[in-house]
């Protein structure tokens, strides 16, 4: 039955013959998931692939300044909107969530609590406020200030903490694997296997945190739109999505 649904979605996504080059465009987060799931969609369709992963507000300017690509899928919608108004990319879908995550070095113990987070001296490691997870974490911060039960400066507490605003989650998840920082926010995405032995996870009380929305779109005058729309229809097919759910994605909302 698997072999006759994988025959059966392969001649739906197009034939061998004619055969693709794409390029697509996708937010860091995504580079173990959709490297993975490249690969699979190749085998089936026999297109080639290319990825380039960067923080989506990159890949975003890239697009505006004329990049030639053919899929850009983007971990939130400030930075796909504009994109769609401009008349550069078709309307996009929803096809993935994730949420946030405190990450600290394993082998240390400044950091065990949220409100450890605010301790004076301790160095900090976020996303730059233009990237998405930047943006999701300054909401997780206003969320935390609102409650008051870390009291209602603990936003301004916390930036004073932060000695670093990277390009893009992976980066950030980076400095902590290398021990340039107590600790940091990125997805919960990004404790990959291959991270998890170098960190420690902090509680997140589930009221602070956010949300992140995954959209993907085909580039208007995109060089391969056939190719394009069938790797969206990859994506947010039952193979797709069970690859991005391996990877910890949640359901599209």
């Amino acid at each position: 039955m698997k072999r006759k649904i994988t025959l059966l979605l392969a001649l739906w996504l197009g034939s061998t013959a004619h055969a693709a080059k794409l390029t697509v465009f996708a937010a860091a987060s995504l580079t173990d998931a959709f490297t993975e799931l490249g690969k699979a969609f190749d085998a089936t369709t026999g297109h080639t692939t290319t990825f380039q992963f960067a923080g989506s507000q990159a890949l975003r300017t890239q697009i505006e300044n004329g990049a030639k690509v053919d899929v850009y899928a983007s971990a939130n919608t400030a930075q796909f909107g504009p994109l769609v108004k401009a008349g550069l990319l078709n309307t996009g879908k929803p096809f993935a969530s994730n949420r946030l995550a405190i990450i600290a070095p394993k082998n240390t113990h400044q950091v065990t609590t949220m409100q450890d987070l605010t301790a004076p001296g301790l160095n900090i490691v976020i996303a730059d406020k233009t990237v998405p997870v930047g943006e999701y974490t300054r909401r997780m911060l206003s969320a935390v200030n609102s409650s008051g039960t870390y009291g209602n400066d603990f936003s301004a507490r916390f930036l004073k903490n932060v000695v670093s605003e990277e390009p893009n989650a992976r980066q950030v998840a980076l400095k902590v694997q290398l021990g340039e920082a107590d600790a940091a926010v990125v997805y919960s995405t990004d404790v990959t296997p291959k991270l998890k032995p170098s960190v420690r996870m902090i509680a997140l009380p589930t009221r602070f945190n956010q949300n992140a929305s995954y959209l993907i779109g085909t580039l208007k005058g995109a060089a391969n739109a056939q190719a394009a729309q069938a790797f969206l229809s990859y994506v947010l097919s039952p193979e797709g999505q069970t690859i991005l759910h391996r990877w910890g994605f949640g359901k599209p909302q």
